[in-house]
């Protein structure tokens, strides 16, 4: 029982986290601005972020379970704190650069989390994968925006 409690947590704390996305929404700024012609649509990213949220929150719960906390679980939870502070610069603070910086920081958690996560759950580092692929392309996204938008 006490498993699924744990679990119950680490869902509670990427929600929270993904609650920042609801709270700071692009609006009519983010819509005026240039957009590279492979921007996705705006509908895609809920959903993206909705299936990645959840595997976030497993591959952090699973690491949990074996080494309770460490160096990975820190380091995931660095990078949700991370995670959660970009819709604010870039929407609520529509700072495009320093959300830029942001995603950097946050792509550094990911892969430091993979890193640490490989030898003590190779499924959690897995579940880290698309997380991995969405923040490139993201932070790639952000890069072009930013660049188009002086």
């Amino acid at each position: 029982m006490s498993s699924y409690i744990s679990l119950g947590a680490f869902l509670a704390l990427v929600f929270a986290a993904a609650s920042t996305g609801a709270i700071f929404q692009p609006g009519p700024w983010y819509a005026s601005l240039n957009k590279p012609s492979w921007t996705p649509p705006n509908w895609l990213f809920p959903v993206a972020w909705t299936v990645l949220y959840a595997m976030i929150a497993v591959a952090g719960w699973k690491v949990w379970q074996v080494q309770g906390f460490g160096p990975a679980v820190a380091v995931w939870g660095i990078g949700l704190a991370v995670n959660m502070a970009w819709s604010w610069l870039m929407f609520g603070r529509q700072d495009i650069g320093l959300a830029l910086v942001d995603l950097i920081l946050l792509w550094l958690a990911i892969v430091a989390f993979l890193v640490l996560a490989w030898p003590l759950d190779r499924v959690a580092a897995y579940l880290f994968v698309p997380y991995f692929f969405w923040v490139s392309f993201a932070g790639a996204l952000n890069f072009a925006v930013w660049r188009m938008n002086p």
